[in-house]
């Protein structure tokens, strides 16, 4: 009977060994087909990146080549964060003919002023500049000091109206899961959005998106490093 049980386990083992196997082998296939999977144009017909310093050299021309009409590019954080390659990035985008936008990664811990000051002096007024955007992913849940939900929706609005100001047009909220599942601003702010998501459409917000990063990873001929690739509703 012992040798019997033993027989029916080594059995199991094999079966859960082959199984572990395939999802192996499928979860690689996965990862290895996302890295240069961006969705059809003839579904997206308008597409772009999305570029800060983090990416390294990017030859924007090539993203031009390969279907990009636009690059938004990573501007300024919180009170004193400054991309250092911002500068580089908006004449080089230029130059390839892409149009161009700047993004701000807003820190809910704090104030407005700070953070807006530091967007106006990276980020030049331009008619021919794309709408700015805000980039919303950590919460006020491990800041210094407590930061109320309402301060940080108050903050926020307070941040919204100084850049609108300065740039001119309505700013984009890049919204991540997070901090729509903490603050919904989907809901309570009437800005067009911006969700992220590789391959998969999201459904976190409650207003359709406007743009959608929809491979944070994608490799191309533009750049060593992945590049996020963002798209625009139709």
């Amino acid at each position: 009977m012992a040798r019997k049980g033993q027989g029916r386990r080594g059995w199991l083992w094999r079966v859960l060994g082959a199984l572990v196997l395939v999802g192996v082998i499928a979860g690689g296939w996965f990862w290895w087909s996302l890295r240069d999977w961006r969705p059809a144009e003839s579904a997206y017909p308008d597409q772009g990146v999305e570029v800060g310093a983090a990416d390294g050299e990017v030859n924007f021309r090539t993203i031009a080549a390969i279907g990009g009409s636009f690059a938004y590019l990573d501007a300024s954080g919180g009170e004193r964060a400054k991309d250092a390659a911002f500068v580089r990035n908006l004449a080089r985008a230029r130059e390839a003919g892409l149009q161009v936008g700047a993004v701000h990664r807003f820190d809910p811990c704090l104030k407005a002023d700070g953070q807006s000051a530091n967007f106006v002096t990276m980020v030049p007024r331009s008619a021919d500049m794309l709408p700015p955007a805000i980039a919303l992913a950590g919460t006020a849940e491990n800041c210094p000091t407590p930061v109320s939900e309402a301060a940080v929706e108050s903050e926020l609005m307070t941040f919204i109206n100084q850049v609108e100001r300065h740039s001119g047009k309505p700013v984009i909220l890049k919204v991540y899961p997070e901090f729509e599942a903490a603050y919904g601003v989907s809901a309570k702010l009437e800005r067009q959005l911006w969700v992220v998501r590789t391959r998969f459409e999201p459904g976190y917000t409650v207003r359709p998106w406007m743009l959608w990063s929809a491979n944070e990873g994608l490799m191309t001929e533009a750049a060593s490093e992945p590049l996020e690739w963002v798209v625009v509703r139709p």
